[in-house]
């Protein structure tokens, strides 16, 4: 069996460009994991730094994670949320204001959570944080109203870094939520969606012309629809029904959300860049940046799609995963097909076929799981077995488009997919995608990233770039239960 790479002293003092240039999972269900059980109610706010780091470390007191007694003591779900990378819009929640609040290079606590968080989930440039009893608490940027504490505190940027519990949705018993920059959304254990935000393009799927939602509000056009995930990109949106049935709304150009309408049209945002990252500068990626938000005006009048709308594609397809990256999304079929649809400027899509339009990905892999950053693409893979058979348990994950930054963790071809050889033997569990790096969960509760290490975002003392996934040993010892990607900022959620 290889050896497992760590960061170490050795890649610190190689890095040759420590200012180099520069996703979601959903939630983890209690019964999966072991996390540790803590009694006491004052451990957290006493001892040393190390005592604390103890006290935060799994012990697997309990096999089942559920109030109950044991021995005349009541026992419940403990756990801590961490954050490492950009700190600059607050998404860290680490007790400074945005724009004050430092970069975090190694996983650091959360203050001033609940101690039940059962699922985290990343914004482009805010955190979510869902406990047992159904709460949700926000934090990170809010000039779109996306934390759900009203218009009042829009503007309020130094109030932005602290968590506090989203207004509105009291007679929500939320047992999900997922964001984009300028949304953020919960599924009640209904089925039902909320949204709040602001979004142009039609993201909040509320109705024609509605822009805003300063409070959650209820999607009606999903109303008996039973959503089990919602995923984001820029603009647009994807929900997936309990029966799989697949809704898209929001800005549809390039067929990202579909075929809504007669035909299809494409977006301004348009690239002549290679996807090599041999052949780009740090200068490239900042032209290429300028360029999309240039693109991003001259969008004002493309096709919007106001409220959800049942995408007939795939009519009779059931759906069991979707993710959306920026303007990209992909479609995980039950019966094992991997869809792409939307923009292929980086080789997102994964296909030689260019026409616009919901069609399969080409591979020959077996993907189960899949995410999204903001250009490049992931899946979890089942690997076959040397009979041809489909291994149960062994995985590994397969990644193509955008790889300026190395976020696909691997060489080659970006254009197709194909699988990361240093992950080979690691048994990935979860992936999760940002804006140019990427994390890996492996069945072993190790967590792995690799890609732009701009800000501390891959949780490694230094700023460089990762072209092969590592392991964050900062976090040995500790039981990780879930991980997940913003832009540039990520959140770990540990047992205790």
């Amino acid at each position: 069996m290889k050896e497992k790479r760590k960061f170490g002293y050795s890649d610190q003092i190689r890095q040759e460009n420590p200012n180099g240039p520069i996703t979601m999972f959903g939630p983890i269900k209690p019964e999966h994991v072991e996390p540790k059980i803590r009694i006491t109610k004052s451990s957290r706010e006493s001892g040393t730094s190390d005592e604390k780091k103890e006290m935060w470390r799994s012990l697997k007191l309990a096999r089942k994670v559920k109030p109950k007694v044991v021995s005349g003591v009541h026992l419940k779900w403990m756990s801590t949320v961490m954050s490492f990378g950009d700190g600059s819009h607050g998404a860290l929640g680490l007790g400074l204001p945005a724009g004050v609040e430092p970069d975090a290079y190694e996983p650091t606590p959360v203050p001033a959570l609940p101690s039940d968080i059962v699922s985290v989930h990343a914004g482009h440039y805010h955190s979510l944080a869902l406990t047992s009893n159904g709460h949700l608490w926000a934090w990170g940027r809010n000039n779109e109203a996306q934390l759900g504490r009203g218009l009042i505190s829009c503007g309020e940027r130094e109030s932005w870094h602290e968590p506090k519990r989203v207004e509105g949705l009291e007679h929500v018993n939320v047992c999900a939520a997922f964001a984009s920059g300028v949304v953020s959304a919960a599924v009640g254990d209904d089925g039902s969606v909320w949204v709040w935000g602001k979004s142009k393009r039609g993201q909040l799927g509320l109705g024609k012309n509605i822009t805003q939602a300063v409070a959650p509000t209820k999607v009606e056009a999903l109303s008996g629809q039973n959503v089990a995930k919602v995923s984001f990109g820029w603009g647009h949106a994807l929900a997936r029904t309990v029966d799989g049935k697949l809704f898209g709304w929001g800005y549809s150009a390039d067929g990202r959300i579909g075929k809504m309408g007669n035909h299809f049209q494409t977006s301004p945002l348009e690239s002549t860049f290679s996807n090599n990252a041999e052949e780009l500068s740090s200068s490239d990626v900042e032209v290429a940046e300028k360029r999309v938000l240039e693109g991003m005006e001259e969008e004002n009048n493309m096709p919007i799609i106001w409220e959800p709308t049942l995408v007939e594609e795939l009519h009779g397809v059931h759906v069991v995963d979707i993710a959306c990256g920026l303007d990209h999304s992909l479609v995980l079929c039950r019966d094992g097909a991997l869809l792409s649809c939307g923009s292929n400027v980086y080789g997102q899509l994964g296909r030689a076929k260019t026409d616009l339009g919901i069609f399969p990905v080409d591979t020959s892999l077996s993907p189960v799981s899949i995410a999204a950053g903001l250009g490049h693409s992931l899946a979890i893979c089942q690997l076959a077995e040397s009979d041809g058979s489909v291994g149960v348990g062994t995985t590994n994950v397969a990644s193509w488009g955008w790889n300026l930054s190395s976020q696909l963790g691997r060489e080659g071809d970006g254009n197709l997919p194909s699988l990361i050889d240093a992950l080979d033997g690691e048994n990935p569990v979860f992936v999760s995608g940002g804006r140019a790096h990427s994390l890996a969960l492996t069945s072993k509760g190790e967590l792995w990233a690799w890609g732009s290490g701009k800000n501390g975002r891959l949780g490694f003392p230094s700023s460089a770039d990762q072209v092969d996934p590592l392991c964050l040993d900062s976090l040995e010892g500790f039981q990780i239960l879930q991980a997940v990607s913003g832009f540039d900022h990520n959140l770990v959620l540990v047992a205790g």
